[in-house]
């Protein structure tokens, strides 16, 4: 089943509130961050934690798990956070029904972790999965479990039922939470939260000796990033199949992970096998940086026709920001110069097209930001496509180098899944213009000289966008 949500009032609330209030066993919940405003009741109209509360009431073989940043999800502290407000649960039902963790990047620690602001040090790593467990499905897609995507926040979600699906995402989830600190409630502490690294984790822990801990996380991890072969929607049906795709980059050495290598070698048949020849795709990612490495392939793929969508600074989710943050939209739109620049060179702006997503103007009233993420591809004789990538990668260096991601791959030969996919790849350019070499030559899309440094200083100290 896929569903996209658009409004508050889309199918995607109704139907998990109904889900979660109906749970028996499990409901599992990854995510960057989710709300942490007072209004929002913690988790959004979503995933309300009263639903929660009222589901493990009713079902007491239920169990809940939720895995957030410890950088994004303790950043208010110690005014409310998503992790002092979730706390209670911990008190109302005990740990063995309710587990509460925040993965901490071992990415940054010491002197860097003590000088750097708590914006800025979000560069350095984050929890980026979005694993949204319930029973036998789980929602796949790049939102964060906060109210704003699911009002005026642009974002993609398919519910896949399945519990193969379900059970790998999960064991992947649980993995990290063994990775990952526990949130206790203290009442001793002005956050109304303490951080503990239980005994029954896998030690050490990333801040007392971070390659002591890659190196137990690897262990972990390693064995269940064996290539995994299609998962076939049900037993009935061989024609679609869902391949997860995970990077976790800073938990491996040697690096195993498994979205990278599955994407650059889909994109490199596209522009070596005689057979798909003449593909089209759309690539759209909320944040407009993508790998060289990608951005080659997609430009060797050389498509019939292809379409970058990304969001216009008015649009981003970092516009009107204070400091170096609300550079970063300027920054994207040199991205995206630059890469016009390298289509021209290529002889390809006939093919590939670049467009802006923009909805009004966030942060004002009516206006939307942009924050979905995916790729479609349709092979040669395809009226719509075939294959698709969702969940919550960005394709940057920083999700295949500094974040943890979860992504799937679905490859279809159900023409109705193959319109319902060609449909959702149309309809999220509803809002978007083409731009032109020209249009960001304008004097209000010139980057400044201060964007520029900006961004090479963040990339100068290992931080990244």
């Amino acid at each position: 089943m896929y569903v996209t949500s658009v409004t508050p009032d889309a199918l995607l609330i109704p139907i998990n509130q109904a889900k979660i209030a109906g749970a028996q066993r499990r409901i599992y919940l990854s995510t960057l961050y989710f709300g942490a405003k007072e209004h929002e009741l913690v988790l959004t109209k979503l995933f309300k934690v009263d639903t929660i509360r009222h589901a493990l009431k009713a079902n007491p073989d239920l169990k809940v798990s939720i895995l957030t940043d410890a950088l994004r999800g303790t950043r208010e502290a110690p005014g409310p956070t998503c992790a002092s407000l979730i706390a209670p649960l911990y008190n109302d039902f005990g740990p063995e029904r309710v587990e509460i963790c925040v993965f901490h990047t071992p990415n940054l620690t010491g002197v860097r972790k003590a000088i750097l602001p708590k914006r800025i040090n979000e560069g350095w790593g984050l929890q980026h999965m979005k694993l949204y467990g319930i029973d036998d499905e789980v929602i796949m897609g790049g939102a964060n479990l906060s109210d704003v995507y699911f009002t005026n926040r642009q974002d993609r979600y398919h519910i896949i039922k399945s519990r193969q699906i379900t059970d790998y995402f999960e064991r992947i989830h649980q993995t990290v939470c063994s990775l990952s600190y526990r949130v206790l409630p203290s009442e001793a502490e002005q956050s109304g939260f303490t951080l503990e690294w239980p005994a029954t984790n896998a030690q050490p822990a990333p801040l007392s000796d971070p390659k002591g801990y890659i190196a137990t996380a690897t262990r972990a991890l390693a064995p269940l990033l064996v290539a995994q072969s299609g998962i076939t929607m049900s037993e009935k049906t061989t024609d679609t199949q869902i391949y997860p795709l995970l990077q976790l980059t800073p938990l491996l050495r040697p690096d195993t992970s498994t979205e990278l290598p599955a994407l650059t070698n889909i994109l490199g048949k596209l522009g070596t096998l005689p057979a798909l020849a003449g593909s089209k795709w759309t690539f759209t990612a909320g944040y407009f940086n993508m790998t060289s490495e990608i951005r080659d392939l997609l430009l060797q793929s050389r498509p019939a026709s292809a379409t970058i969508l990304a969001a216009s600074p008015w649009a981003n989710g970092f516009y009107g920001s204070k400091g170096v943050s609300g550079m970063l939209p300027a920054g994207y739109t040199h991205f995206a110069r630059r890469f016009l620049d390298t289509v021209a060179r290529a002889g390809l702006s006939q093919q590939i097209i670049v467009k802006e997503w923009r909805r009004g103007t966030v942060n004002t009233p009516g206006g939307w930001s942009y924050h979905a993420k995916g790729i479609w591809i349709t092979l040669p004789d395809e009226q719509n496509p075939s294959i698709s990538l969702v969940g919550s990668s960005n394709y940057t260096q920083r999700s295949y180098n500094l974040d943890l991601e979860a992504n799937t791959m679905i490859v279809t030969q159900n023409p109705d899944l193959q319109r319902r996919l060609g449909e959702e790849e149309k309809w999220l350019q509803e809002y978007a213009t083409t731009m032109d070499r020209d249009d960001y030559a304008k004097t209000e899309r010139r980057v400044g000289l201060h964007v520029r440094i900006a961004l090479w200083i963040v990339t100068l100290v290992g931080g990244a966008l």
